[in-house]
């Protein structure tokens, strides 16, 4: 159909900035520059050319006549632009030729076109950032003659991986359906990771050995899947005491969207490339409930992993009862009501007010309790005795909570000897600790702890000290009892902050920083087992934990090389980049696998946005909170089943 407008000829001058930058696409080769005759007009595709950057790269050009398919007004924070493409392209591309589209850049200068006029521009060819555009001394010109319509191509996105530059800037509808990826992103820059076909984008380290050919494969499947659905503007929507709050789009308070959830676009959006990233930017700034795409999917339902003992571990994301207000700390994560949310910068790693505090050990206690394990091992726990307060003060709090909860006296805490562990000045802040329901399982003996490890020169010098107990179950065993079942608890090194040399720094496999220290530490964990069996009188034992590594990762390998196995392979507990893994692993020993009866991941918190967790209070101008178990922390808890028999 041709489109037609109504305005008058008439040219419009804008002036507008630009900086270079070279584009790095697969597959994508540089293409020589060629000089255009003065006066004479160029189409969009020659403009584009099929190289890494424009072949008119710094020539003023006018364009044929073309017509608008996005606006982006001049304000603060938007794109400052409007994109133009060649009458009567689109629909199925063969993306082996040069893109018909290009984006026009404003500035803060306001255009006065919209989607669907008729123009010519003349502006300065060049490259921002990897994205093509016009720039400079823009001139848009109406054109009266009716044109071909814009149609959207339809190509699907993951074939279009090595050539994806010769769609830039295009009109684009794709058939395919997508899943969401990655939803960190939206409370921050109303953008979406989506990922094209059935599969998430995994780690390459979660399935693969580092530096292998899989590992490279996965990390190229993962490039030609992913894209990110984004929001038409690069304004933020968090409050602070200077900026009122902005509503985010694609994330609803009935029916938040998540890692997992299937997604179809709906409308034509644009095929975009900033920030290093490809982008799917709506036609204009996007108004929540107006969105280009639609949803759905359903919250992840607790597998029923059987047994008569049930182990899981949990992160349960800096449960503090010592808030960052009480010791004069910074707050983080300003709030709607005026205060903040978080603690930083100091020795108080969760709340920052008691209310935060009441609202973060709502979820917790409600993912624990549905969670209902009958041993819990729990990472990032307050260690009140560094704090100068009761030993066990924040655990004991945990306790009482989970039980008030219940309506009964359903948990009790595991209490580690002082003689197991370290001088309280060589502790850190956060500690490892166990709970356990009396009702289905017995604590045999006491606990231990690695503490010779936790001291200066040690394996866990700059971890969390590592846990044990046993337990038997109360229920099952038959005529040879209920076998002495081990749980040993960890927290290795991060992959942060990465020291520039040594064996610890970042080596560019995929391991991240610190990867040597968690080998020691994983080493140190297999010595120190053989120890805690000969006490227990079994060798069934349940290794898990946060152990800061995916499941190809060296430190893992210490395991399987001692005979140790995952519970299960396929699930995972953090998502991190838009790719799923598993940084909590649950390892069992030989004789001990042969009496699970199931294993899972239950997906409450990885894939949900960081807007539902008590940390972003009423951060944005609604308020995603609610008291219940999604969003309880950032990993997910992992449960596994056992029977409770010897045999």
């Amino acid at each position: 159909m041709p489109v037609k407008s109504s305005k008058p000829s008439l040219r419009i001058r804008i002036a507008a900035a630009s900086t270079g930058a070279m584009l790095l696409c697969s597959g994508i080769a540089a293409a020589p520059a060629f000089a255009i005759p003065a006066n004479d007009t160029v189409s969009i595709a020659e403009i584009q050319g099929t190289g890494a950057e424009t072949p008119l790269k710094g020539q003023t050009v006018t364009t044929e006549p073309s017509i608008v398919t996005a606006v982006y007004p001049g304000d603060p924070g938007t794109l400052g632009g409007f994109v133009i493409q060649t009458p009567g392209t689109g629909g199925k591309v063969d993306t082996s030729k040069a893109s018909t589209g290009i984006f026009v850049y404003t500035g803060s200068t306001q255009s006065t076109v919209s989607v669907g006029d008729r123009v010519q521009v003349t502006g300065e060819a060049g490259e921002y950032r990897g994205l093509t555009q016009l720039a400079g001394n823009i001139e848009v010109t109406p054109v009266t003659e009716d044109l071909p319509a814009v149609q959207p191509a339809t190509n699907d996105w993951a074939s279009t991986a090595a050539t994806r530059e010769n769609l830039e800037s295009m009109l684009y509808k794709p058939k395919e359906k997508f899943q969401v990826a990655d939803t960190y992103g939206v409370g921050r820059y109303g953008e979406l990771g989506l990922a094209a076909g059935k599969e998430l984008p995994a780690q390459p380290t979660q399935v693969a050995r580092p530096g292998s050919a899989e590992a490279q494969a996965q990390a190229e499947r993962n490039s030609a899947i992913s894209v990110t659905l984004d929001d038409g503007t690069n304004r933020g929507f968090a409050a602070s005491p200077t900026q009122e709050p902005r509503q985010v789009p694609y994330l609803t308070r009935e029916d938040p969207v998540a890692v997992g959830d299937s997604a179809r676009i709906t409308e034509p959006v644009i095929v975009d490339y900033r920030f290093d990233k490809w982008r799917f930017q709506p036609t204009s700034p996007v108004v929540p409930g107006e969105e280009p795409a639609r949803f759905s999917g359903s919250a992840d339902p607790k597998s029923a992993v059987g047994g008569q003992m049930r182990i899981a571990s949990f992160n349960v994301l800096n449960y503090f009862t010592t808030v960052g207000q009480e010791k004069g700390c910074r707050g983080g994560n300003y709030s709607t009501d005026g205060t903040y949310n978080v603690a930083q910068n100091c020795d108080v790693r969760g709340a920052f007010d008691q209310a935060d505090f009441q609202r973060q050990q709502a979820k917790t206690v409600s993912a624990i309790n549905q969670l209902d394990a009958s041993v819990v091992g729990l990472m990032e726990v307050e260690n009140s005795v560094k704090l100068s307060e009761p030993k066990d003060e924040a655990l004991q709090n945990l306790v009482a909570a989970l039980n008030k909860a219940a309506g009964f006296k359903k948990w009790d805490l595991v209490s580690v000897p002082d003689s197991e562990l370290q001088p309280v000045a060589d502790q850190d802040f956060i500690t490892n600790a166990i709970i356990y329901q009396p009702k289905q399982v017995t604590q045999v003996g006491r606990a231990q702890a690695l503490g010779s490890e936790a001291v200066a020169g040690g394996a866990f010098e700059n971890a969390r000290t590592p846990l044990a107990a046993t337990f038997t179950s109360t229920k099952g065993g038959g005529k040879h009892g209920a076998a002495p079942t081990t749980v040993v608890v960890n927290h290795f090194k991060s992959k942060g902050s990465a020291p520039r040399t040594g064996p610890n720094r970042a080596s560019g496999d995929g391991q991240g920083a610190w990867n040597a220290a968690r080998v020691a530490q994983a080493s140190a964990v297999v010595n120190w087992i053989p120890e805690l069996s000969k006490a227990a009188g079994s060798e069934d034992v349940a290794v898990l934990g946060d152990f800061n590594s995916y499941a190809q990762e060296d430190p893992m390998q210490e395991f399987y090389g001692a005979g140790y196995a995952q519970a299960t392979e396929d699930d995972y507990t953090y998502v991190f980049g838009g790719q799923v893994g598993s940084l909590d692993h649950m390892l069992v020993s030989p004789s001990l696998k042969k009496r699970m009866t199931g294993a899972d991941a239950w997906n409450i918190n990885s894939g949900q946005s960081p807007l539902l967790q008590y940390s972003q209070y009423r951060t944005t101008a609604l308020d995603y909170y609610v008291a219940n178990e999604i969003a309880s922390s950032d990993h997910d808890p992992y449960i596994a089943g056992f029977r409770a028999g010897k045999k």
